[in-house]
């Protein structure tokens, strides 16, 4: 049965993009704990997607998962009707979805530029564009940035950090745009985190530590919980803010 418990998130909906699996299964789980009706797009995790709706709806709480490639402008539009057609409106985006590739910048191909550019830049536009047409006053836009807006204390990353440098000063500027409606809009800007894709235990891990005061990867659920209070009543005087939450990877 459904919990009857009312906790922050309760009546809110909410649609995080790339939320299949790591940093985005934890936004998704932790707002569905806390009351969110919630949406999530994936593009290649389909089963880890269906066990993602199981796991939630065995709960009694209302999910919905999404096919569709953020670099896919109609797909991205399709998300955010399909979010709204379903649950009757929107409270909170969330843009988590992100590509990443690392080269020198004289090797860097074309192919991996524009895919990072249409992923990190071009899908987190139009995910807040379409979401903020429907966005009820009051809501939340909440990016997943990254530390390397601020660090990047490696070779080979400089375009990946253009994409992420971007959500700093697109943040600012939707703050300014979304303000009157009391709307939100801001950054989180997570350090290595252990997930597939960076695990703690892989290969990167010696180089990311030894940069990160706290000499630990961070975990999903640390990044949710921020999330989750970025989207929260306790977070309405925050806005236009790019957050770090990276164990001191940038002190």
């Amino acid at each position: 049965m459904p919990s009857t418990i009312k906790t922050k998130l309760a009546d809110k909906v909410a649609l995080v993009t790339g939320g299949s699996r790591g940093i985005g299964a934890a936004i998704v789980k932790r707002f569905s704990e806390e009351g969110a009706e919630v949406a999530f797009t994936y593009s290649t995790s389909a089963k880890r997607a269906d066990q993602l709706v199981a796991e939630i709806q065995a709960e009694g709480r209302r999910i919905l998962a999404i096919e569709a490639d953020m670099g896919d402008e109609e797909a991205v539009r399709r998300a955010v009707a399909k979010t709204v057609d379903t649950f009757g409106g929107i409270d909170i985006l969330v843009n988590n979805a992100g590509a990443f590739a690392a080269a020198p910048i004289d090797q860097f191909s074309m192919e991996d530029f524009d895919r990072l550019i249409n992923v990190n830049i071009r899908g987190v536009f139009v995910a807040t564009q379409e979401a903020a047409r429907h966005m009820r006053d009051g809501g939340r836009i909440i990016h997943i940035g990254s530390c390397n807006a601020v660090s990047v204390p490696f070779s080979g990353g400089s375009v990946y950090a253009l994409t992420k440098g971007a959500l700093v000063s697109f943040t600012k500027g939707l703050a300014r745009d979304l303000g009157a409606r009391g709307i939100t809009v801001n950054n989180l800007e997570p350090g290595p985190v252990d997930t597939d894709m960076n695990p703690a235990a892989g290969p990167g891990a010696a180089g990311n530590l030894q940069h990160m005061a706290l000499q630990r990867y961070g975990h999903v659920d640390e990044i949710a919980s921020f999330a989750a209070y970025l989207a929260s009543p306790e977070a309405g005087l925050i806005t236009g803010a790019s957050l770090l939450s990276d164990g001191g990877y940038s002190a």
